[in-house]
């Protein structure tokens, strides 16, 4: 596991490139990249057994990005991580460019399978952990969702099904920023008691601090929470974190940074523009 500090950087550069892609490409759901920063570094800074020299071992842990508009966190991290280079990251979602502006499994070494369509990607891990038991390897499966696909009722079949199977090599965390595309969750469909409907159908839960490094590290090392259970890792997180004008605010789950925005929004990052 990487040290605290560099983990922290880590995040940082994942919102680096993020603000970046979306400025260059016009369009990026940027918001909903920086609420996941520190979710996505605990897991590819040494909590995932991954390899960017053998992406495609067998007993790779898989990783699935359900939520998979937020694509510009994914790939910088990947790129990061030594997947592929980061020069790739300056062709996010440009004609004849590598990356596309939803998660593509496609010509992108350490991208299991490819999102945006919200739901799919936990019935999708579901699928993955239930062979894994099968064939009994020993790789996990974690999946990224957001709370507002959590409104999609795929998710629930889902939710139903892994129990029952026993799949406690399954990790689903929410990066519960607490706005979806048109409104804030609480407006639009209301998740609460959040905690308890995972419980309900069989999921050992915990609530965390998705902005802690301390807390996501603690946590998903210490899986499985249970034998026999899935586990559901409810992430509290801020939309648009480590830019203050971008924090909590809807506007910024489809608006591109530009001009005195852009540059603003990389010096609170500690980079120029």
């Amino acid at each position: 596991m990487k040290p605290k500090e560099e983990l922290a950087e880590l995040a940082r550069r994942i919102r680096v490139h993020a603000v970046q892609m979306a400025n260059r490409a016009g369009s990026c759901h940027v918001g909903s990249s920086l609420s996941m920063a520190e979710i996505l570094a605990v897991l590819y800074g040494g909590v995932m057994n991954v390899d960017p020299t053998h992406p495609e071992s067998p007993n790779r842990d898989r990783f699935v990005l359900s939520k998979g508009h937020a694509c510009g966190a994914l790939y910088s991290v990947l790129a990061e991580s030594g997947f592929f280079p980061l020069e790739w990251l300056e062709s996010f979602f440009q004609n004849g460019g590598r990356l596309p502006g939803h998660a593509t499994a496609k010509g992108i070494p350490g991208i299991e399978v490819s999102t945006g369509s919200l739901g799919h990607g936990l019935p999708i891990a579901v699928g993955m952990a239930l062979t894994a038991k099968r064939d009994q390897k020993p790789y996990r499966v974690y999946c990224v969702l957001s709370d507002g696909e959590c409104d999609e009722g795929s998710n629930w079949e889902a939710a139903m099904f892994a129990p029952h199977h026993k799949l406690d090599n399954l990790v689903a965390v929410i990066d519960y920023n607490k706005i979806q595309s048109l409104g804030h969750v609480d407006d639009v469909l209301p998740l609460e008691p959040f905690t308890d409907k995972w419980q309900a159908f069989g999921w050992q839960v915990v609530e965390v601090d998705g902005h802690s490094i301390d807390e996501l590290t603690s946590t998903l090392r210490a899986l499985p929470l249970a034998a026999g259970k899935p586990t559901c890792v409810i992430a509290h997180t801020v939309k648009g974190k480590g830019v203050d004008f971008m924090e909590d605010q809807l506007l910024w789950h489809y608006r591109t940074p530009r001009g005195e925005e852009y540059t603003a929004a990389l010096e609170q990052l500690g980079e120029v523009a």
